[in-house]
């Protein structure tokens, strides 16, 4: 494997306040770890406020203007952040929003489907192009149990990960033999600020759960990481449940 993925020394956080994405670069510092780029929607902000205290061994920490739900903008920003910084080691997809969007609302599901879908396709394949013309890199997707097998108290919010999760994938496919990768994640439960005050599902974990999976799967070079690994097994026999025994398990 790459040590440039195992001991990256650049590593570009989409959705660079994202509790998840932080404790990813936790995990991933290193001595060889020169250099944070935390792309946000408001950097200025970003640094003054949400990631003031935010520190990663010696690296040193960058912010950029990022607006997952501004597509036309997403190549642009990585051609420049290459230029600015070079080489990306790993790339970690890393913004995303839970919403409440159902039955009632379609406008704030379609919304809900422009960031975690839209803005995963325009970004990623942004991403990708970069990490191809390198010759090396892994983009990190971070996907969820939830685009496994969608349930009716968040059918939307699933099928926006479903559809990330199967984009991921197939990019993986279509970026074999170039030297760059992509690994996706897919954790269940975690106990972030974008789940405070909700009820835990079972199996649920902290974002250095998540970071520690990731960091093994980028030594061992996997193409997919559950979190925690039980899930893997859990949802391989869900995703063939009757539905009558999956809409009783979403009571």
């Amino acid at each position: 494997m790459n040590n440039a993925v195992q001991q990256p020394q650049t590593v570009l956080v989409l959705g660079g306040t994202s509790d998840i994405g932080r404790s990813i670069v936790d995990a991933l510092v290193s001595p060889a770890l020169r250099r944070v780029i935390l792309a946000v929607r408001d950097p200025k902000k970003a640094e003054q406020t949400t990631c003031a205290d935010w520190s990663f061994g010696v690296a040193e920490i960058e912010f950029v203007e990022f607006d997952a739900e501004d597509p036309a903008s997403h190549a642009s920003m990585v051609a420049d952040v290459g230029e600015r910084f070079g080489d990306l080691d790993v790339v970690v997809q890393a913004f995303g929003q839970l919403g409440e969007a159902g039955l009632d609302d379609p406008i704030a599901s379609a919304h809900l489907a422009q960031v975690n879908y839209v803005g995963a396709v325009s970004s990623g394949l942004a991403v990708a192009d970069r990490l191809r013309s390198q010759g090396h890199g892994t983009l990190v997707v971070l996907s969820s149990v939830a685009g496994v097998r969608t349930r009716a108290s968040n059918f939307v919010y699933g099928s926006t990960k479903a559809g990330q999760d199967a984009f991921a994938t197939g990019l993986a496919q279509a970026l074999h033999g170039s030297g760059a990768r992509v690994m996706v994640v897919r954790p269940g439960f975690v106990r972030s600020s974008m789940t405070a005050g909700m009820d835990e599902a079972p199996f649920a974990v902290d974002p250095a759960d998540v970071a520690s999976a990731v960091a093994a799967g980028l030594r061992r070079g996997s193409s997919v990481v559950w979190a925690p690994g039980i899930l893997r097994w859990v949802f391989g026999i869900l995703r063939f449940a009757p539905s009558f025994v999956w809409r009783n398990l979403d009571r």
